[in-house]
C-alpha cells in the first residue's frame, strides 16, 4: 500500500496570540478560523524554574512558534496580547525580528472591576 503525504495548507495570515503571565509565556499562532496551526512556550523552549519568567525566555517561545509557522507560509499577523509577564514586549519584538509582518497590536489584559481581593505581598 502506498503511503499518502499530507499536504500542508497555506496561511498567509493569521493571528498571534501572547500569553504572559507571570511564571510563563505561552505563544499560540492561529489562522483567520482560529484554528491553531503552531504554539511555543517558555517551558518547551527549554526553559525551567523561575527562567520561564524572563523576557529572554519570552523571545525564544516566540522564535519556536514563529519557525513552526513559517512551514505554511504564514507572513501577516495580527497580535492579542493577555497578561502582564515580563515576556509580552520582547515576544512581539522577535515577532517582528523573525521576518512576520505585525498589522495591529491589540491588549486583551483582563482587568478586574474591584472583584476578588488580590495575593498578599510576599515577605522578601
Amino acid at each position: 500500500m502506498a503511503t499518502s503525504t499530507k499536504k500542508r495548507r497555506s496561511v498567509t495570515k493569521g493571528n498571534v496570540y501572547i500569553n504572559a503571565s507571570y511564571n510563563n509565556t505561552i505563544v499560540t499562532i492561529t489562522d483567520d478560523k482560529g484554528d491553531a496551526i503552531a504554539w511555543s512556550s517558555a517551558g518547551t523552549s527549554g526553559f525551567k524554574g523561575t527562567k520561564k519568567s524572563t523576557p529572554y525566555a519570552g523571545q525564544v517561545a516566540a522564535e519556536n512558534a514563529v519557525n513552526k509557522a513559517k512551514l505554511y507560509g504564514l507572513e501577516k499577523v495580527d497580535v492579542y496580547i493577555k497578561g502582564v509577564g515580563a515576556g509580552r514586549e520582547q515576544s512581539v519584538r522577535a515577532l517582528i525580528a523573525n521576518g512576520l509582518e505585525v498589522e495591529a497590536i491589540f491588549d486583551r489584559t483582563p482587568v478586574p472591576h474591584n472583584g476578588c481581593r488580590k495575593p498578599r505581598a510576599r515577605k522578601v
